[in-house]
């Protein structure tokens, strides 16, 4: 017989902030970029993720220089890597607060996921 698990407020603010990331990475990631549109796609990505359940605040940045470093020499654009992104999510599920983020780690040379802090 299986014991009941009590699921917390920490707990699904954790969940939604993970499906938010998820969600974020691979539903942008490969999207045509080039220095003229990085503005306007920092804003879709964050209005996009913005209106899901929970989010209390978005922030998203693409790395410029590695966009410019990056652009076909011919056809001028580049396609967003996630390396290229650093995000920064607030969840507020009930009372609980989590911040979570998304940064390229330069010396795992991937970019990784963490949580930063719950309150």
């Amino acid at each position: 017989m299986s014991e009941s698990v009590v699921i917390t407020d920490r707990d699904n603010a954790l969940f939604e902030a993970g499906i938010k990331l998820g969600a974020l990475y691979h539903q942008f990631t490969g999207s045509p970029i080039n220095l003229g549109t990085v503005d306007s796609l920092e804003q879709a990505i964050s209005q996009s993720i913005s209106v899901q359940p929970f989010v209390e605040d978005i922030t998203v940045l693409i790395d410029r220089d590695m966009v410019r470093s990056n652009l076909n020499d011919e056809f001028g654009y580049c396609e967003l890597e996630g390396r290229m992104l650093d995000v920064r999510i607030c969840i507020l599920y009930g009372d609980v607060r989590v911040r979570v983020a998304l940064e390229y780690d330069s010396e795992l040379e991937y970019p990784l996921m963490r949580i930063e802090s719950v309150e």
